[in-house]
C-alpha cells in the first residue's frame, strides 16, 4: 500500500528550532523507510522562510530512497527546493501541467502533483486535468480537540471516488489510523495518507 506522510512540525515540543530539527529528523526516518511520498504542510511559513525550510527538509531525503518531496501549493518554494514536486488543492489556479512546463523549464525533471478532492467533481476534475494522484478526504472525518469539524465522507464515497479517478492512484486521508487502514484498501485506495499515522513508524 502506498503511503503519504503530511507534515505538522506543531506535533513536536519545544521552541521553533527545536521543531524544525524534530521535523527534518523524521523526513530523515521516512525516507530512510521509503514512505512514498512526503508533503511539506507548513501552511504558516512565511515564502522565503518556507523555501529555506523546504531546502532543509529536502537535503533530508538521500538520493537512494524512494521517497518524493512534494510542496504545498508553494510551486515556486518547490522549484527552488529543488522538490520532487508540488501538492495542489483542489481549486488551485495553478494546474499540473503548470507544474509540468515549469519543472521542464527549469531543467528539474518530471514532477509528482497530487491533488486534494472531497467530492466525485472534484476527482474528475483532477482525473482531467492530469494529476499523478489524488488525495480524498476526510474519508473518517476531522476532529479538532477531539471534536468533528468535518464530518466523515466515508467508505462508499471513498470507494466511488477510486472508481471515478481511474487509473489514478487514490490515497485515502482524514482520520486513517493502522486499525482502519485495511478498510480503505478495500474500498479501493491505493495509499493511505496522514499527519500522525507514520510518527510511530
Amino acid at each position: 500500500m502506498l503511503r503519504c506522510a503530511i507534515t505538522d512540525r506543531s506535533v513536536f515540543p519545544g521552541d521553533e528550532s527545536q521543531k524544525r530539527s524534530a521535523l527534518v529528523e523524521t523526513v530523515a526516518r521516512w525516507a530512510a523507510d521509503d514512505i512514498d511520498l512526503i508533503q511539506l504542510r507548513e501552511k504558516d511559513l512565511a515564502p522565503d522562510d518556507l523555501v529555506e525550510f523546504a531546502r532543509a527538509v529536502r537535503a533530508a531525503i538521500p538520493a537512494e530512497s524512494g521517497s518524493r518531496l512534494l510542496i504545498n501549493s508553494s510551486l515556486r518554494a518547490a522549484l527552488l527546493s529543488k522538490a520532487h514536486g508540488v501538492h495542489l488543492p483542489a481549486h488551485s489556479p495553478i494546474l499540473p501541467d503548470d507544474v509540468r512546463r515549469r519543472y521542464a523549464s527549469e531543467r528539474l525533471g518530471e514532477p509528482v502533483v497530487t491533488v486534494s478532492c472531497h467530492n466525485l467533481a472534484e476527482v474528475q476534475i483532477a482525473r482531467r486535468n492530469r494529476a499523478n494522484a489524488i488525495l480524498f478526504a476526510p474519508v473518517f472525518g476531522k476532529t479538532v480537540a477531539g471534536l468533528e469539524v468535518v464530518p466523515a465522507a466515508g467508505l462508499d464515497a471513498l470507494h466511488a471516488a477510486c472508481l471515478a479517478a481511474a487509473p489514478l492512484p487514490v490515497y485515502a486521508l482524514g482520520g486513517v489510523n493502522r486499525a482502519n487502514a485495511s478498510a480503505c484498501e478495500k474500498a479501493g485506495a491505493a495509499g493511505i495518507a496522514g499527519i500522525r499515522l507514520f510518527l510511530g513508524s
